[in-house]
């Protein structure tokens, strides 16, 4: 594991108001919701029922050569818009909207017949479908704007509370998990000094990472480092009890995760897995790189049900919940933690893109 640790130091991340119009999600977006307007506003004309599919085509088609070709200008001057702030950028997108429509409106009706004129907007000239145009892309473009603003607020609400949460988790490292690793500092002191050295430098380490900024990302090496200096003090206090299997030498150290993720998880791994148990458990922490996605899984066995209690339930929830508001602020929705049991295991994994263009 020793080759994942050499990786750059990550930068802060900025919150950025309009979302990335590169990103092939948001395309794929942007002709759903032009193919829906164009459905709509062919629905909303006053020409027949019948003529509905014969209207439909140049309609669809119209809108959606507007949709893309502004979310292309949006796309290429994202850079300029990260620069300013949020209020110029909605400004500034706004204008780039309804110049982009009007735009694409003039060189439509420049290069198509007057048959499709007719189709689009009967009656109406080059002046009368510019109206029509800029008007409706004012308008939809102002509440584009609102609902992207009030969605910025959403998610900074909850990146707000999962960083409460992450100084609560800061701030909670168990009581009993420091007490008992001091006294099995203490014991190791007089059977064994040069491994009571280690798990003293490897409490030193857990705890400075509980001083992480939240706001700051870490790396899979970095957390991968934390959670195997975390199970080496608890295997100094649970011996054979606790075995631990590694398993992720194809992964990327460098690649990006919010900072005391991992630990966590192998904390209730633990805490909820191994240490109620009387029989000795096994953890396996894994991962594969494949497609652009890092899947890193933690798995436990579990203790037989007269051995278990609900005073673990609500900590695990909370550590778990905790996790996934941040891995979703982190990645924009593109992570995922799937929770499962295999063949009695139970299984914590991990999937996010790598590598990952910061928003």
């Amino acid at each position: 594991m020793q080759h994942l640790l050499d990786v750059p130091e990550p930068t802060p991340r900025r919150k950025a108001f309009l979302p990335n119009f590169c990103r092939v999600p948001m395309i794929l977006g942007v002709v759903l919701t032009a193919q829906l307007l164009g459905i709509s506003l062919t629905l909303a004309s006053r020409r027949p029922l019948a003529e509905f599919w014969e209207h439909l085509g140049p309609m669809a088609f119209f809108v959606l050569t507007i949709s893309l070709t502004t979310s292309a200008v949006l796309c290429a001057m994202r850079p300029a818009l990260l620069r300013v702030g949020d209020r110029t950028a909605a400004l500034l997108a706004w204008l780039l909207l309804v110049t982009t429509t009007g735009l694409v409106t003039w060189g439509a009706y420049s290069a198509t017949p007057d048959a499709v004129h007719a189709e689009l907007f009967p009656g109406d000239g080059l002046p009368g479908i510019l109206i029509r145009s800029l008007g409706i892309g004012a308008i939809l473009g102002g509440m584009l704007l609102r609902y992207l603003y009030l969605h910025h607020m959403w998610r900074l609400q909850v990146e707000a509370e999962a960083e409460a949460r992450f100084q609560k988790l800061q701030a909670r490292i168990r009581p009993h998990f420091l007490f008992n690793s001091m006294n099995t500092i203490a014991n190791l002191t007089q059977t064994n000094p040069r491994v009571a050295e280690e798990v003293v430098q490897d409490l030193a380490d857990l705890f400075r990472a509980t001083l992480a900024n939240p706001d700051e990302t870490s790396t899979l090496s970095k957390e991968l480092e934390l959670a195997y200096r975390y199970l080496n003090i608890e295997k100094q206090r649970l011996g054979e009890r606790l075995q631990v299997l590694w398993d992720v030498e194809d992964l990327p150290g460098d690649a990006m995760l919010p900072p005391l993720i991992l630990q966590p998880l192998v904390e209730n791994a633990v805490y909820h897995g191994i240490a109620p148990s009387r029989r000795p458990g096994l953890i396996r922490i894994s991962g594969r790189y494949r497609r652009a996605q890092v899947n890193l899984s933690v798995r436990n066995t579990l203790p037989a049900d007269s051995e278990t209690g609900e005073r673990h339930t609500s900590g695990n929830h909370m550590a778990l919940d905790n996790v996934k508001q941040r891995m979703a602020g982190l990645f924009d929705g593109d992570a995922r933690v799937i929770i499962s049991r295999i063949d009695g295991d139970y299984q914590v994994r991990l999937v996010f893109p790598y590598p990952w263009k910061q928003q």
